[in-house]
């Protein structure tokens, strides 16, 4: 059996959490995949105005997907109702916010706290909605720091692997952030081999299993620069090995998402099975990098830029 993980004030069963999207927009779902051994389950983003009259769709790639998909459409009254049932029932959900200003957003915050969600992670480095979105460490930082303010709860702020992460991840740090998830999908395009034209009409978030080895350089480098916040690492996990080779290089825990969309149950089953499989041969479930007693490495002293 995996190790137990602890992360944002959650005691996981294992390091496998699936991460927010399309397929945790559900309170249904959420719950069977808890059932079917998921650590944690990550909420798909709650969003107080999200944008409407968008061509929302999914493109399969041979190396994973591209999405144009943005944030979930269910109101924020409907996700506070789904996440007071989750938390009645102790269950480990981490709500993924994001809101059109960091007032807003901290205001969310704060309605998610009353229902008894116990942590969160800042879902602002979507590039679907904001075409182009070239995130900035300021930008990182007023969000990270309006939240903070706002509620005691545990939260990650979820960004993007790219030019200049280093930089944003420090500014979270500094602003309050508790851990950061690495990576958010990255900007991606296809060309339709009879139009001539981009797929889905323009660039647009890529996951799976190509960004797996870009996400592991990210965190290598983050760990190197001597980066001590707890990392929850998604890109490309597809099995037991891909876990451990995220926990080796310093993640604390694992998010899924992308291969999920290929047998969703039976695929999280036999990833959870995988890692608690390689845990036992290599004796490395949860050895590596900062855990959450490494909260107080949130103090700016602590992290380099």
């Amino acid at each position: 059996m995996a190790a137990m993980t602890h992360v944002l004030g959650l005691d996981l069963a294992n390091p496998v959490v699936v991460g927010s999207g399309l397929l945790t927009d559900q309170e249904r779902n959420i719950r069977r995949l808890l059932e079917t051994g998921a650590g944690a389950v990550v909420t798909k983003t709650i969003h107080p105005s999200p944008p409407t009259g968008l061509d929302e769709r999914i493109l399969r790639l041979p190396t994973g997907m591209i999405n144009s998909t943005t944030y979930s459409k269910r109101s924020v009254g409907h996700w506070l109702g789904i996440l007071r049932s989750l938390a009645h029932d102790g269950l480990p959900v981490i709500a993924s916010l994001h809101a059109d200003t960091p007032a807003e957003l901290a205001e969310l915050a704060v309605q998610v706290e009353a229902t008894g969600c116990r942590a969160l992670e800042l879902g602002i480095s979507c590039l679907n909605e904001e075409a182009g979105l070239d995130d900035s460490a300021e930008r990182v930082h007023s969000y990270t720091a309006a939240v903070r303010a706002a509620t005691p709860l545990p939260f990650s702020v979820k960004l993007a692997s790219g030019e200049g992460l280093n930089a944003r991840a420090t500014a979270a740090a500094r602003a309050g952030a508790d851990a950061v998830t690495i990576s958010d999908t990255l900007p991606a395009a296809v060309v339709h081999p009879e139009t001539g034209e981009l797929e889905l009409g323009g660039v647009f978030g890529y996951s799976g299993p190509g960004i797996k080895p870009l996400v592991l350089a990210s965190l290598w480098q983050l760990r190197r620069a001597g980066f001590q916040l707890p990392v929850l690492a998604s890109g490309g996990v597809q099995s037991g090995r891909d876990v451990h080779d995220y926990l080796r290089l310093g993640a604390v825990v694992t998010q899924v998402y992308s291969a999920l969309h290929t047998d969703m149950y039976d695929t999280l089953a036999r990833i959870v099975a995988e890692t608690a499989e390689t845990a036992e041969t290599a004796g490395t479930a949860g050895t590596a990098g900062p855990s959450d007693p490494a909260l107080e490495a949130r103090r700016p002293e602590q992290v380099q830029s």
